[in-house]
């Protein structure tokens, strides 16, 4: 990983000239000092976006016409509507109490400051304020202990969710009661945090539990709706509820749908594209009619499409001479984004330290130490911005109102602003930054003609730099899209101030504003292309659209020279193995085989129940290949034949695995007899004549991979006497099965007897398949008495036997873009006689895990 490059931050974890990542290290059997250690790694289940086109699909499939087919798709536009609107609808709810809670704070506080500034009792107001931030940040603090997993913006959650990662918790019913409630808590409690973020995640929840009318956390929420029973729905669904979020937010609609496709989803398609902006418009005119209603009084008017709204960028009428960028601006544009980009840089590299610190020492300790961490951020944010407003703002000349001077909703810029101290006809510039709720800052910076001093400007991006890094990562629902752009807007009006001052430039300071608001939220969090369109759809101004891109790009391309983007370092130090877009050149000198898993555990399509139950309770895979014996494959192989003998080098690197793991199965079953059913051939005892001169042995192979499995014969099975030759002969591959319908299957009493045939065993049908979806039942919770061991499985009516499969030879370039863009779970390695050698899964395609291995072939060769 990159070290971050600046003094402060500069830590790399080297031996020998050499990084070594904690993957290399595990790979190579290296052991690092404890101190140099990296978070460790968990373990994360991954999402099934490929379909499972087993019989009981099929059977669906067939059951379908194109009226059936019309009336799906119009019920899933039907769930994309209600999602948009009720995403819209808890943005208003939102927006609603931090409204109230700050105005009833702001209005006490402030007017105890402005008696007791003739009392001389300032401490007195400095106590309420605590008063009432404390005890907000502590109810938002108690719903986090409730549910962990609302912490933060849920930003990096969602990412990893979308590109194909299951984290627990992350879009359960509970987890959006506590999210939505705890940062408007949050907010209202002064913590410089914004509800953008959470708002997403909230979205993303909504998305995926509605269209599903059932919830776990609430188990008495349970409706018969059989639809959308997949990871695939599921995961659309959150892709349109999380772009639902970010228009909901900044009201951008299409910036929203950019953000679901550029930062998360791995697969995507036209159809998918319509639904999301489709829910996007729907949360954004949700919230636009009711906001405009509530607040204006003015229903059907739509005049505040966004819970973040920049206001309207327009030069004094009569005055020719003004013009909001010009030509000459975009150097400094491009300066403002190489600082922005170093600052962000610096942001990320402080919040990693500060993450890293409260994983090792704060998160083991008891939960009332993440209350007690939370109540002292506030507790300082609150002494600081009360002893600055107080002891360093600066009284300045009031601007008189002007169309310029007034908000999108109609609402006067000076009826904000702060007078501490100050006459009439003046303000206190530090108190109207710190002493209103941000929007109303940074909208002040925007569009206040009066003037904030250097000095102010200078000292509140230092404070406000350093408590909101400190604050982001507390135990606490947070964003980070509105503290980043009030740091930047007040960076960009300092820049302004000194263009104005020192070098005697006619320029518009709101849009320098601006534009420092995008260079350090771009250098904080690195995205392009979805946030230019929403920052353009935040300010309804198209002539902003090139100094923003340019901007972005440029603080982007800084800021990656030290290090990741904010939310790709807190995924980093959760240990999610995110998949990024495509893979480094060098990466293609290995293949398939290289990164493969060869220890395999696998299941013969006939098995008795008593060995499922074995490497069910003895394993932690959630896929088994279903492999048949074949011996042909094995004679030739025995006698050398160069045809199969090919494969040689691939089948090496599995025996020892399979080995181990058989051995191990063994000593699991020593409580009763051997269970494992092998499938013989009907002429297995048969001398196998020798092919005749000429004949295609490798058209045999193909012709007999499409043969019936061979017939059972229950009363031979593995014995710890056979030889290597036979416990290894050449396994052939017939597709996959996962661990839930196996658990299913047993629950169901899905099994025939010895005696009867297959054909007798009972059917499930789709429905009753994913009926326990997303919770299916673990093999641990099932009661073993009620199997009888000895039944025999078919499990070939619910594996998929057709997944997609790649030959050992594949370059990891390849294996890569169809794992991520076809969303798989877990991808056979087959070789060309039909022999499964490995899997891949999403481990085996991280960028450390690629790093580690590419570095032993390097070695190696």
């Amino acid at each position: 990983m990159a070290c971050c490059g600046m003094c402060v931050c500069c830590h790399c974890c080297c031996r020998d000239g050499e990084t070594r990542t904690p993957e290399e290290l595990a790979i190579l059997g290296e052991i690092h000092d404890e101190e140099d250690e990296i978070l460790p790694r968990k373990d994360y289940e991954s999402l099934d976006y490929d379909r499972c086109i087993n019989e009981p699909y099929v059977e669906v499939l067939e059951g379908t016409d194109n009226k059936k087919a019309k009336k799906y798709e119009a019920v899933r536009w039907i769930m994309v509507f209600a999602i948009g609107v009720t995403v819209g609808l808890v943005g208003l709810f939102v927006d609603f109490f931090v409204r109230l809670f700050s105005k009833i704070k702001f209005s006490v506080v402030g007017d105890s400051v402005e008696e007791c500034a003739e009392k001389g009792c300032l401490p007195l107001s400095l106590l309420e304020l605590l008063a009432f931030n404390m005890f907000f940040v502590f109810i938002a603090s108690v719903l986090v202990l409730i549910e962990p997993v609302a912490a933060g913006s849920g930003i990096p959650e969602i990412k990893s969710y979308l590109n194909g990662v299951k984290i627990p918790g992350i879009v359960r019913l509970r987890t959006f009661l506590c999210k939505a409630t705890g940062v408007l808590f949050t907010v209202a409690g002064g913590m410089f945090v914004g509800k953008e973020g959470p708002m997403i995640h909230s979205g993303a929840i909504v998305g995926a539990g509605l269209p599903q009318f059932q919830s776990i956390s609430f188990k008495k929420i349970k409706f018969d709706f059989p639809h959308f029973r997949s990871d695939r729905d599921k995961r659309d669904f959150v892709s349109a509820g999380a772009a639902a979020g970010v228009a909901a937010a900044f009201g951008a609609p299409i910036g929203g749908t950019l953000f679901s496709l550029e930062e998360g989803s791995s697969f995507w398609n036209q159809g998918l594209t319509w639904k999301v902006l489709f829910c996007s418009m729907s949360a954004t005119f949700t919230l636009n009619f009711f906001r405009s209603g509530i607040m204006f009084n003015m229903w059907g008017s739509f005049q505040q499409p966004g819970l973040l709204n920049f206001g309207e960028f327009k030069c004094p009428d009569g005055d020719k001479k003004c013009h909001l960028w010009t030509a000459v601006d975009l150097a400094f544009f491009v300066l403002m984004g190489v600082v922005g980009g170093l600052l962000g840089a610096l942001f990320n590299c402080l919040n990693k330290c500060l993450a890293k610190y409260r994983i090792r020492h704060i998160h083991p300790k008891a939960k009332f130490i993440r209350v007690l961490e939370s109540l002292l951020v506030i507790m300082v944010t609150t002494v600081v911005i009360f002893a600055a407003s107080m002891l360093l703002g600066e009284c300045r000349d009031l601007a008189f109102p002007t169309p310029h001077n007034t908000t999108s909703g109609g609402e006067d810029i000076n009826s904000t602003i702060r007078q501490f101290f100050c006459k009439n006809n003046t303000y206190n510039d530090m108190a109207t930054l710190f002493f209103n709720p941000q929007e109303v800052a940074i909208r002040q910076l925007l569009h206040q003609d009066g003037t904030f001093s250097p000095a102010t400007l200078s000292i509140f991006v230092l404070l406000y730099f350093l408590l909101a890094c400190w604050t982001y990562g507390a135990s606490v629902p947070s964003g980070l899209f509105v503290p980043a752009l009030l740091c930047g807007a007040a960076f960009g009006r300092l820049v302004a101030n000194l263009l104005n001052v020192n070098l005697g430039m006619d320029i518009y300071s709101g849009t320098y504003a601006l534009i420092g608001a995008a260079a350090f939220l771009g250098g904080v969090v690195r995205m392009t292309i979805s946030l230019t369109v929403i920052l353009i759809e935040s300010t309804n101004e198209i002539t902003y659209g090139l100094p923003i891109m340019i901007t972005l790009m440029v603080a982007k391309w800084t800021g990656d020279f030290f290090n990741k983007g904010i939310y790709d370092i807190h995924i980093e130090l959760r240990g999610v193995p995110l998949l990024e877009w495509e893979t480094e050149v060098e990466m293609d000198k290995l293949t398939a085989s290289d990164i493969m898993e060869p220890n395999l555990t696998y299941v013969y399509p006939h098995t008795r129940v008593q060995s499922l139950v074995s490497i069910l309770r003895t394993t932690v895979y959630h896929a088994f290949p279903v492999v048949t014996e074949n011996r042909q494959n094995e004679r030739d192989f025995m006698k050398g034949n160069i045809l199969v003998s090919n494969n040689i080098r691939f089948k090496k690197s599995s025996v020892m695995s399979r080995a181990g793991e058989q051995r191990r199965r063994c000593q699991s079953m020593k409580s009763y007899p051997s269970s494992e059913l092998r499938n013989v051939c009907d002429e297995q005892n048969a001398v196998v004549e020798p092919a005749e001169e000429g004949e295609d042995l490798l058209q045999q192979m193909l012709e007999r991979r499409h043969a019936p499995y061979p017939n059972l014969y229950p009363d031979q099975s593995p014995s710890e006497e056979w030889t290597m030759e036979e416990r290894f002969r050449p396994l052939t591959f017939h597709g996959l099965i996962l661990r839930s319908q196996l658990v299913n299957l047993l629950i169901s009493g899905v099994c025939y007897a010895e005696s009867q045939s297959s054909a007798t065993q009972p059917r499930l049908s789709y429905a009753e398949m994913t009926e326990d979806y997303p919770r299916y039942p673990d093999i641990h919770d099932v009661d073993l008495t009620l199997l009888n061991p000895h039944m025999i499985v078919d499990v070939t009516p619910y594996m998929n036997p057709s997944p997609y499969i790649v030959s050992p030879n594949t370059r990891v370039s390849q294996v890569f873009n169809l794992f991520r863009t076809m969303g798989l779970r877990h991808l056979p390695v087959v070789n060309a006689v039909g022999e499964i050698v490995g899997i891949i899964t999403r481990h085996n395609l991280t960028h450390e895990f690629l790093e580690a291995k590419l570095r032993q072939h390097n070695i190696t060769f």
